[in-house]
């Protein structure tokens, strides 16, 4: 069996859109599978709903990034170095014992208050000094200047006024 130069070209222009047929089947099934899963229509689509989430991701970030440095601010603010020493205030009288305290509240700022009490047999007096950027305005006594140092050295003050 002999064939025609017009048969050979129809079979071969039949076999080749025989495999572009199979092809352009094949490419669908792959652009289904990528739009899979998705409400998408068409490929466009997939990107605005990719370019949409993106946009809210970055909303999120930022909104994010301002509450921590809020918090970062307030925390700043927080007490963060406590200390409290005992003692007696009435070493040469030998009364009160070791009843006497002087403590410190510090924030990362320096900011706080050394509260003291000085116990005696009878009475007792409470003092509260305010210390700003890590002094007092206040004469400080050993202890109150003793517990400020050790408070202030629990934490990194970063704001010294």
């Amino acid at each position: 069996m002999t064939f025609t130069p017009d048969q050979i070209t129809i079979g071969v222009l039949a076999l080749a859109v025989l495999v572009l047929g199979i092809s352009v089947f094949y490419q669908d099934l792959r652009l289904n599978r990528i739009l899979k899963g998705k409400d998408a229509k068409n490929l466009e689509d997939s990107f605005h709903a990719i370019e949409k989430e993106y946009r809210a991701m970055k909303n999120f970030r930022d909104a994010m990034s301002k509450y921590l440095k809020d918090v970062e601010e307030r925390l700043g603010k927080s007490i963060q170095g406590i200390e409290t020493i005992r003692f007696n205030a009435w070493k040469g009288a030998g009364e009160g014992g070791n009843q006497s305290f002087a403590s410190a509240f510090i924030s990362e700022n320096g900011d706080g208050v050394v509260i003291s009490s000085l116990n005696h047999r009878d009475r007792v007096s409470i003092f509260a000094k305010p210390i700003i950027g890590g002094k007092s305005q206040h004469e400080l006594a050993n202890e109150e200047k003793e517990v400020l140092e050790k408070a202030k050295a629990k934490i990194k003050i970063t704001n010294s006024k």
